[in-house]
């Protein structure tokens, strides 16, 4: 990829320090946002890594009325049930200061995820793009948001011509929870002021140092956060 990106790397000690560090690095985003447009938009993933940086997060001290928050992907899951990540969110970011924020949730009453792009859509259109950070994570097989190598809806997702800003993604082979899903498309994703890799543990790591080598995203989609020169990438890092 011959535009790609650097990577500014952000490391700490421990995950608890790493989410810290990584609530006041989105905070200041989000002030600028508000400062300078009176406005933020901050997208974010699931997973059990985000979690200390939501509960950071959380605990800042923002114009969170004007702060709007939505996800990078869903699983086509009940908002209560264990693998949603609506319910991450409400339960661990949408908290004391940051309850204000007006959050956009994927999942509807729809019964199939194809089902409940359209909406979906309409409700994304209505947000203030470009978003003011994105932080996404990586999975072992490299994907990030719901744009899995070898997905069937991967080359419609990565599409540069396709102006839809989601949609559905058919249910993933384990060790990925094998459930359809909703996810923002590449040209969603990379609406963005900024870019943010979240990971720890060595394994991560190392696919991450991986994915930096050149090659096509539909193999290590993460590639998608570097592959815009534009778009500054930070890749925030723990043990």
């Amino acid at each position: 990829m011959p535009d790609e990106a650097p990577c500014q790397f952000h490391e700490a000690p421990d995950a608890l320090t790493l989410a810290q560090d990584l609530a006041h690095f989105v905070a200041a985003r989000l002030q600028e946002g508000l400062s300078q447009r009176g406005q933020a938009l901050l997208v974010v993933s699931g997973g059990s890594t985000p979690v200390p940086f939501f509960q950071a997060l959380a605990q800042t001290a923002l114009d969170w009325p004007r702060v709007s928050i939505t996800l990078a992907d869903e699983r086509w899951v009940p908002p209560d049930h264990a693998d949603s990540n609506e319910r991450l969110v409400r339960a661990h970011l949408l908290q004391g200061l940051a309850s204000q924020a007006r959050f956009v949730p994927f999942k509807s009453a729809d019964a199939l995820a194809v089902e409940g792009v359209p909406k979906l859509e309409t409700a994304l259109q209505a947000l203030p793009w470009p978003a003011d950070v994105l932080v996404l994570g990586m999975g072992a097989d490299a994907h990030t948001a719901s744009l899995f190598p070898g997905s069937p809806q991967l080359a419609e997702a990565l599409d540069n011509a396709r102006t839809a800003r989601c949609l559905a993604i058919t249910a993933p082979s384990l060790p990925n929870v094998p459930v359809d899903r909703v996810s923002l498309s590449k040209r969603a994703l990379l609406d963005t002021r900024h870019v943010v890799v979240h990971i720890t543990g060595s394994a991560k790591r190392l696919l991450l140092e991986q994915a930096r080598l050149p090659g096509p995203a539909d193999h290590m989609p993460i590639r998608l956060a570097w592959c815009r020169t534009n778009i500054p990438c930070h890749v925030f890092y723990s043990n």
